[in-house]
């Protein structure tokens, strides 16, 4: 699958003022630094400034997609925004990925460099790696999530791939080329880990992190996203995890969930009695639920052991045709 723009964070007129766009249109850098001490305007980086009051609105991955445009200032063409600010570009999840530095690469073999706050990749990149958006060269999706899978930990790299692949960015197979292309690259080999492990049904990063304490906890994996029907035909519900036919129900979010998916004209107590509604269905079917939320991720050793006392009790339970 190809990938498109429309997934992406627009890298169109970001609002930033170039130091040389400032001086034709006539502001000088007194001008400009007077600016800045009436906090009017905040220095991004080296030439580049943006509105404080605009700045102040924009979150961390925003904030890097500015900070991105300015560092491309001086760089030549051939430098292509890649890893971590190429995922931003991509509208790839960041948690867990550091933002503190704009990543660039340079299709060469040696002279990469670090400094704060930007760091300067060096490999070949074939035509298929670079794609523009906005006008800018950034790298392919599948070659963005190969390089930060090669790099990244295990259960963030899931993450990552999970959304590519659940967005329609790329399937699996456009990762081959990338994986075949980086023999005896470091890295690579966590990479085929990550990409075999992923699943791009995964809705959610907590799904993905879900996965993966699960595989790490060495319980059985589940099915994803899977319908629910009754004996009469009618869809009861859909659930994150099914562990058929082990009749145990998974669901991550908890009640977070629910504003999410909130109808026309429904308030989160609506939401709720429906949701209440249909796990009473489930339960008449011969379920049993279970439902975490993403600050029980951050505590393995207690989520995952009640996970598994919950297969155990499915296990009596008779099974559901």
């Amino acid at each position: 699958s190809g990938p498109s723009s429309r997934h992406s964070l627009s890298m169109g007129d970001s609002g930033l003022i170039r130091r040389s766009e400032a001086a034709r249109a006539g502001l000088t850098d007194s001008a400009l630094r007077q600016l800045g001490r009436a906090n009017k305007l905040v220095r991004v980086r080296r030439g580049a400034y943006l509105d404080a009051e605009a700045l102040a609105q924009l979150d961390d991955v925003q904030r890097h997609a500015i900070d991105v445009r300015s560092a491309l200032g001086d760089h030549s063409d051939g430098t292509v925004v890649s890893h971590a600010s190429a995922a931003v570009i991509w509208g790839l999840p960041t948690w867990g990925v550091a933002l503190d530095a704009v990543h660039l690469t340079k299709p060469r073999r040696s002279a990469g460099r670090r400094q704060p706050g930007l760091h300067v990749h060096t490999a070949p990149l074939d035509v298929a790696d670079v794609v523009r958006i906005d006008g800018v060269r950034v790298t392919s999706a599948a070659r963005t999530v190969f390089d930060l899978a090669c790099q990244l930990p295990f259960e963030v790299a899931v993450a990552v791939t999970d959304a590519a692949l659940h967005t329609g960015l790329i399937s699996k197979d456009d990762l081959s080329p990338e994986l075949d292309a980086g023999v005896g690259r470091w890295g690579r080999q966590q990479a085929m880990l990550a990409v075999r492990f992923a699943d791009g049904r995964s809705e959610s990063v907590g799904e993905s992190r879900s996965r993966v304490g699960m595989h790490r906890a060495g319980l059985p994996m589940p099915d994803l996203q899977r319908s629910v029907i009754s004996a009469a035909g009618e869809v009861i519900g859909r659930a994150d995890f099914d562990w058929a036919p082990v009749p145990l129900l998974g669901e991550f979010d908890g009640l977070i969930k629910y504003s999410r998916y909130l109808r026309p004209g429904e308030t989160a107590a609506d939401a709720l009695l429906r949701e209440k509604i249909r796990e009473d269905a489930l339960r008449a079917l011969g379920y049993l639920l279970i439902r975490w939320i993403w600050a029980e991720l951050n505590h393995p050793e207690r989520l995952y052991p009640r996970l598994r006392a919950a297969l155990d009790r499915a296990a009596r339970l008779p099974r559901v045709s």
